[in-house]
């Protein structure tokens, strides 16, 4: 499997962007953002989504963001977004001055949570792994594409066949910022089958 540029489409198009070889570049809209319901009553679905289809059980998508915002709740990542009231995100979260949120969030059937680990503002580059094992998934995280932490592994119900994936960026606030995503790589699964399961099916 190969990351095949050409078989990207959008979600919702943002009204600036930039699709080269290796290079995605968007620039985000004012008031766009995911989520749904939980906590804060509202649901919010307007983001720029970039992706491609799959049917494919058992992959790895990686992918390195770069932002230069410092605009509260601007945003960045990997996406997986199948409808309104079913995906998942991994990404850095711009706070103040002094913290970001590094985090993910997992919608399944419109109720959306979030988890999420602090880490300093002058972090301005992440690089996200997306690993599908059938309808379970995990999301990684790395500063240098080298070693990768685990940020998420959740269940998705609605991920049976066909899955959707790639990249957002959104400004839930009065702001805007470019957010750009380079070396996009997919191939076989990165995330190893759990001690004792039984082998993957073919």
């Amino acid at each position: 499997m190969t990351f095949d540029m050409s078989r990207l489409e959008w979600t919702r198009q943002p009204a600036s962007c930039s699709i080269e070889e290796d290079r995605i570049e968007i620039v985000t809209m004012p008031h766009t953002d995911l989520w749904q319901r939980t906590y804060y009553h509202f649901r919010n679905d307007n983001a720029p989504v970039l992706q491609m289809r799959t049917d494919e059980k058992f992959f790895s998508f990686t992918v390195r963001t770069e932002f230069a915002s410092s605009h509260r709740f601007d945003q960045c990542g990997v996406v997986m977004y199948l409808d309104s009231e079913n995906w998942l995100k991994g990404s850095v979260e711009y706070e103040n001055e002094r913290f970001q949120h590094l985090g993910s969030v997992v919608t399944n059937h419109g109720y959306s949570d979030w988890a999420t680990t602090a880490i300093d503002a002058s972090v301005k580059s992440m690089w996200y792994r997306l690993s599908r094992r059938e309808d379970d998934f995990c999301i990684e995280c790395s500063p240098d594409g080298i070693a990768f932490s685990q940020m998420r592994v959740c269940h998705m119900w609605e991920a049976v066949g066909e899955v959707r994936f790639g990249v957002y960026a959104c400004s839930p606030e009065d702001s805007s910022f470019k957010a750009v995503f380079t070396d996009l790589e997919l191939g076989a699964c990165r995330w190893p089958a759990h001690d004792g399961q039984q082998p993957d099916e073919d």
